[in-house]
């Protein structure tokens, strides 16, 4: 079994994910997510792994192989120090050595780009084979552009809606913090500051999105199919048809995807 860890500014995701043999395709046996937290040492990931894999039915023992992910640098360290101390496993780091991207990074500073980006990417063009756009709702909401051949064009990097939502409470000494849901209704007229609220994050959101894919449809020129990920796109899908396709475990797959082909490497 890989260990699949995407260390997120906000979560680290850690997904059990049978490889299979061949050219079957990877399958996720089960996840679990942490708070993500740079201080966090290997023996409290383990202390908190090892229970949840044996809730599961699994133990230390059927992990074989680790790849890590991540944005947040600080963490790093600590993951691999699991993944040798517990695991006995010299983890791969997307990104470097035999995980490297295996794609073109065609922007200004390559370097830069987010580990989740560019893995989103790889996971997205093997679902999309023409230009695509793939946008994650994070801590941030992404828009990753990649073209028909595979390379990563660049994209737009907005604040993620609990972000604008913390922003505005925050920032206002009057206004209640209040659940991202859908609305009751399709008005855009709200009667009270609950209804208003949710009016200008919900459907100000809907329209950030529909228009920012629109204009970026509008430069690549070409049709573009526009995958999803992230928690919050099932909760926009019944109010727009930006979505082509939503794939909740774009990244964990993307990260599948890099250990299999370094298997070869």
């Amino acid at each position: 079994m890989l260990l699949a860890i995407d260390a997120g500014n906000t979560n680290v995701v850690f997904a059990l994910v049978d490889i299979g043999d061949g050219n079957e395709q990877p399958t996720i046996r089960t996840r679990w997510r942490i708070a993500t937290d740079p201080r966090r040492t290997a023996d409290e990931y383990a202390v908190w792994l090892n229970q949840l894999l044996a809730l599961e039915d699994y133990a230390m023992d059927d992990v074989n192989a680790v790849i890590i992910a991540t944005v947040v640098p600080r963490a790093l360290h600590n993951l691999e120090v699991l993944a040798n101390k517990y695991f006995h496993i010299e983890p791969l780091v997307a990104g470097e050595g035999k995980a490297a991207w295996g794609i073109a990074l065609d922007v200004v500073e390559p370097a830069s780009v987010g580990a989740d980006r560019v893995v989103n990417a790889i996971a997205a063009h093997t679902l999309v084979k023409g230009d695509l756009i793939a946008i994650d709702f994070g801590t941030a909401t992404t828009f990753d552009v990649v073209d028909y051949t595979g390379a990563y064009k660049g994209g737009i990097i907005a604040p993620g809606i609990n972000l604008s939502l913390d922003a505005l409470v925050g920032a206002t000494a009057k206004l209640p913090r209040i659940a991202i849901e859908e609305p009751e209704n399709e008005s855009v007229i709200g009667r009270t500051t609950e209804e208003q609220m949710h009016i200008g994050v919900f459907w100000g959101y809907v329209a950030m999105m529909e228009g920012l894919a629109e204009r970026l449809r509008a430069q690549i020129g070409r049709p573009a199919k526009i995958i999803a990920t992230g928690g919050l796109a099932v909760l926009f899908d019944s109010h727009t048809d930006l979505f082509d396709m939503i794939v909740p475990d774009l990244t964990i797959d993307g990260l599948a995807m890099i250990y299999k082909r370094s298997l070869s490497n």
